[in-house]
């Protein structure tokens, strides 16, 4: 059985509503084990044969979509990729600590370097951007919602993206990494 630790983008906002209870029943009803759930945005830890990553959030996608009736992108890692990209926001944010805090963007695919380029070419005064396989570290000295780099710029470049702060990713990597 391959563990899968799984983000699903923006659900729980914006009147895309699923709540993780439900979530956990569809999930176990379909056939995956071990089902947890971790706060209300989509944060899910599973065990399954699947062992493609392209397999597995595409099969999660489906199922979404058939429960819900509206499309929820799906980013999967495994338990050592999710400490990967904690060990690498905390190291990010010692070397340059941000006054408001610190994200990442999760995406499907690793990027080509060219994307990486400019992905980070995005940053600006306050809003520093570094990306480390498939995480994209955003570290911000503004407020979230007045930075001018978001998760929709992100995904212009990389595709689909779903956004956490470092207090959930550090979160979830000591609780499943």
């Amino acid at each position: 059985m391959s563990t899968w630790i799984v983000f699903l983008r923006a659900v729980n906002v914006g009147g895309r509503a699923y709540p993780m209870a439900e979530l956990r029943a569809v999930l176990t009803q379909a056939g995956y084990g071990d089902v947890e759930t971790h706060i209300q945005t989509g944060n899910v830890r599973l065990t399954s044969p699947v062992r493609s990553r392209a397999k597995i959030e595409s099969a999660l996608e489906a199922l979404f979509e058939a429960d819900r009736g509206f499309s929820v992108a799906t980013v999967a890692l495994t338990p050592a990729e999710l400490t990967r990209v904690a060990a690498d926001a905390t190291v990010l944010a010692e070397a340059s600590p941000a006054a408001y805090g610190q994200y990442v963007s999760l995406v499907k695919a690793t990027p080509a370097a060219a994307d990486v380029k400019r992905v980070e070419a995005l940053s600006r005064d306050g809003e520093r951007i570094y990306v480390r396989g498939r995480a994209v570290h955003l570290l911000l000295d503004v407020p979230y919602g007045t930075a001018k780099v978001s998760n929709a710029a992100i995904e212009k470049i990389l595709g689909p993206a779903t956004n956490r702060n470092l207090k959930v990713i550090t979160a979830l990597a000591e609780k499943w990494g």
